[in-house]
């Protein structure tokens, strides 16, 4: 131990290391990894995000949009939502990919979804092996078709013993198939909520099916298939994009299905494997949202960072306030939360030989809950130019409020985790 001389100042810590996205320690090629798509979320999509937000659903989808020169700029870009690699092993591509996401995120929530959507099919064809569908969905603009007007967040109701007592059966929804023979036809309407819904080429519809014996098994549960189906098939129809709170950028709206047909080696899953099949997809679409919510977190962080070392109060700078500082400290918190529960879920996701959806969906409510708690407080510390279009907060805010509802309701999912948690305390896998 050295001794101080008389006077001489006393030695203390210096800052702790930090990465781009926190307290963390990244590898080389994942630092090098998380540097270029920030550099993209920074100088593409984060322009093109605000510039989309002030369009009506109607201009962003017009020819020309700041929408397709983004994602024109992104595929020229050689950026990829899903960057599968058999060199890469899972549980180092599952982070890596959870960085990349982060960033999209960081970026803009709503593009980001975009990004995910367009690449959904051509993702789920890659993990079922089917050659053909990866052939078909390559390069296409894609959509994830789960909800409808009468069939939204209980479409992902997995267990008969779910639904409540006084229903004799399932939802069977708006949207329905019939297989016969070597084919599927598929009849109804989506909900206006599916991401990409006006602008996607191909789309995974996740619906119920008659496989000749009705719509429904002898416990009242649905049937169903995952069925890849290009969209310029005749009898689909887009319907109108849909004006909405949040998420601007995300193009969504109804697709319309009218005798349309596709063989069933379409299919990715279908009859007794529909479920399971189900299942994984719906793991896999989760896991993107908490990584891409811990980048709209992670903005409002720093765009209160920011203010509170500008803006002046009482004779001081927001930001030397200890109630301030604690404020931030609580928002810093939640961001470093959300990352560690996100990176959590994907790399379960990835490696687990029994993932399952409604841990995912519980990730989901706690990072997006969260992240909407971060824009909410950052925000706050904007005082009334958080309130006005001249400032971020207000959008991110906006973002952050859609994403409690998309991609499953929150109550309704955390409902779901809590019923997982019975089951698995019935069969002897919690507790003591």
């Amino acid at each position: 131990m050295t001794q101080q001389g008389k006077g001489a100042a006393s030695v203390r810590p210096g800052l702790p290391f930090v990465e781009q996205s926190g307290f963390e320690i990244l590898g080389e090629e994942e630092r090098a990894v998380q540097q270029a798509m920030h550099k993209f979320a920074r100088e593409v999509m984060r322009p093109a995000g605000i510039a989309i937000d002030k369009l009506s659903a109607d201009e962003v989808i017009a020819q020309g949009s700041p929408y397709w020169e983004f994602m024109a700029t992104a595929a020229a870009s050689g950026i990829e939502f899903d960057a599968a690699s058999d060199d890469v092993p899972p549980q180092e591509l599952a982070k890596l990919q959870a960085i990349v996401v982060e960033e999209f995120g960081w970026g803009d929530a709503g593009l980001a979804v975009s990004l995910a959507g367009a690449a959904f099919p051509n993702m789920m064809a890659k993990r079922a092996g089917n050659q053909e569908l990866v052939e078909l969905t390559a390069g296409k603009i894609g959509a994830w078709v789960a909800t409808q007007p009468d069939r939204g967040s209980d479409g992902t109701m997995l267990y008969p013993a779910e639904r409540h007592a006084l229903a004799p059966q399932g939802n069977k929804g708006n949207l329905t198939a019939k297989i016969s023979g070597g084919d599927i036809v598929i009849n109804g309407q989506s909900s206006a909520w599916v991401s990409n819904g006006p602008v996607a080429q191909v789309a995974i519809l996740s619906i119920v099916a008659d496989y000749g014996d009705g719509y429904f098994d002898s416990e009242g549960h649905p049937h169903g298939v995952e069925v890849v189906v290009p969209l310029d098939l005749p009898g689909v129809t887009h319907g109108k994009p849909l004006e909405k709170l949040g998420k601007r950028a995300l193009p969504q709206g109804e697709l319309f299905f009218d005798d349309v047909k596709v063989p069933v080696r379409y299919a990715v899953s279908l009859g007794d494997d529909y479920w399971h099949g189900h299942a994984s997809t719906w793991s896999t679409a989760g896991v993107a949202m908490g990584e891409l919510m811990t980048g709209l977190a992670r903005a409002a962080l720093e765009y209160a960072l920011e203010y509170v070392h500008e803006r002046r109060q009482g004779g001081a700078l927001l930001a030397e306030h200890q109630m301030v500082q604690s404020r931030l400290g609580a928002m810093a918190r939640k961001v470093e939360t959300m990352r560690a529960l996100a990176r959590r879920a994907a790399e379960y996701t990835a490696l687990s030989p029994a993932k399952h959806p409604y841990y995912t969906g519980g990730t989901k409510v706690t990072c997006t809950d969260l992240a909407f708690e971060v824009a909410d407080e950052a925000l706050q510390l904007f005082g009334g130019n958080g309130l006005t279009r001249e400032y971020p907060m207000e959008k991110l805010f906006r973002d952050a409020r859609a994403a409690r509802i998309e991609d499953g309701e929150n109550h309704l999912l955390n409902m779901k985790f809590g019923y997982l948690n019975t089951q698995l305390y019935k069969g002897g896998r919690v507790g003591s």
